[in-house]
């Protein structure tokens, strides 16, 4: 059995660094890294959750099977419209107008 402060404290940093790197970025690909680093503190937590309970049905395992397959579609998507913005643009900073 797991003591839960380890993998909660890495979960909270994990989501921690990826919002300071949402707010905080300019660049486009970094603001998507952050995304990425907060799914992966939500997966943290989720199989943190499914081994600390007595569930049968692991259920937070299975759960996070589910959000890495979205995590990874969804990164996708995301590196096509940020390829698409920067053909167009020219460049990818966030802060600055696509004129």
């Amino acid at each position: 059995m797991i003591h839960a402060a380890g993998p909660y404290l890495l979960a909270s940093v994990l989501v921690g660094l990826g919002l300071y790197g949402i707010l905080a970025r300019r660049n486009a690909v970094l603001v998507l890294v952050g995304a990425e680093l907060v799914l992966a503190g939500g997966g943290l937590l989720l199989v943190t959750a499914g081994a600390l309970g007595h569930d049968a049905t692991w259920s937070g395992q299975v759960l996070t099977l589910f959000v890495i397959t979205i995590a990874a579609a969804e990164v996708v998507v995301a590196l096509a419209v940020i390829v698409a913005a920067y053909r167009r643009r020219g460049h990818i900073d966030l802060s600055q107008d696509a004129g």
